[in-house]
């Protein structure tokens, strides 16, 4: 089933799993992080079951280092098939980036350089997954706080010639683009009027914080705020512009009570119905 331009979703955590087993029509949607739902014994994953059989869920994974040299790892990939058996999501996610190397696994999600070289790699690694699971897969892209002196291509262009030579689709996460571009001094509306609207599948929305370096200010993509007005100045630009696409609420730390989500979510569709007026009395 094929979500609604216009849902809007909550990134479902473990410690909101009980109020939405209670009533998973608060929101369009759920997206999970797929690595936490692998065991299907555990009892998340029997909520997460009982959630799904009354309303969709995505699967938004961290793990599969789509960018690393080495291949995708065979036991990571066959268990997102499970899960992807399991719950049949509506969605299945990735992250232009790398975090395992050798058979050692970072807690991050590392940048790549933007080369002719990694490009190849990556969309190497995105084939063989959607081969394995049959579907579409959608990259986000991602935040950084370093950029490599030999890449030779923009970000944007990057994920474009990834759509382009794979048809997978695309996530695009706006709070992302957001820190990135008062990171690396770039302006996010052209990144924005850059990207391959057509591809794009999902957007996300989060918040972010900043912290004093002695080299200087740095922004950084925690997930653990309110959206931004900025990026909240972003999404109604994106849909004003593009339309509207499936929108997701994350929040992954500072986690607050459930009622905080859907208030951020109902601020999106008051955004989506101003603008949907506007284009109505013109």
């Amino acid at each position: 089933m094929k979500l609604s331009n216009q849902a809007l979703g909550i990134g479902l955590r473990h410690p909101h799993l009980n109020y939405f087993e209670s009533d998973p029509s608060q929101a369009s949607w759920f997206e999970v992080h797929s690595e936490n739902f692998f065991d299907p014994r555990s009892q998340a994953s029997k909520q997460l079951h009982t959630i799904r059989e009354q309303t969709n869920v995505s699967c938004h994974g961290i793990g599969l280092s789509l960018g690393s040299v080495v291949p995708i790892s065979q036991k990571h990939l066959s268990q997102l098939q499970q899960l992807i058996s399991r719950i049949e999501p509506v969605l299945v996610s990735d992250h232009l980036s790398w975090s395992e190397n050798g058979g050692v696994y970072f807690n991050d999600l590392l940048p790549l350089p933007y080369t002719e070289e990694a490009l190849e790699v990556f969309c190497r690694n995105v084939l063989q997954v959607q081969d394995a699971i049959k579907r579409p897969l959608l990259i986000e892209n991602p935040s950084s706080y370093l950029r490599f002196n030999h890449s030779t291509i923009d970000e944007w262009e990057f994920l474009n010639q990834v759509q382009q030579k794979t048809d997978c689709k695309l996530l695009f996460d706006l709070n992302n683009i957001y820190v990135s571009s008062l990171n690396h001094g770039y302006d996010p509306y052209h990144y924005i009027d850059s990207i391959r609207h057509q591809e794009v599948e999902e957007l996300h929305l989060a918040g972010f914080v900043s912290k004093e370096l002695p080299q200087g200010k740095i922004w950084i993509d925690t997930h653990s705020r309110p959206v931004s007005d900025e990026v909240w100045q972003l999404y109604r630009y994106w849909c004003e512009h593009y339309g509207s696409k499936p929108t997701l609420i994350e929040w992954d730390s500072d986690i607050p009570e459930p009622q905080v989500l859907l208030q951020e979510a109902a601020k999106a569709t008051q955004i989506l119905n101003q603008v949907q007026l506007q284009r109505s009395a013109s």
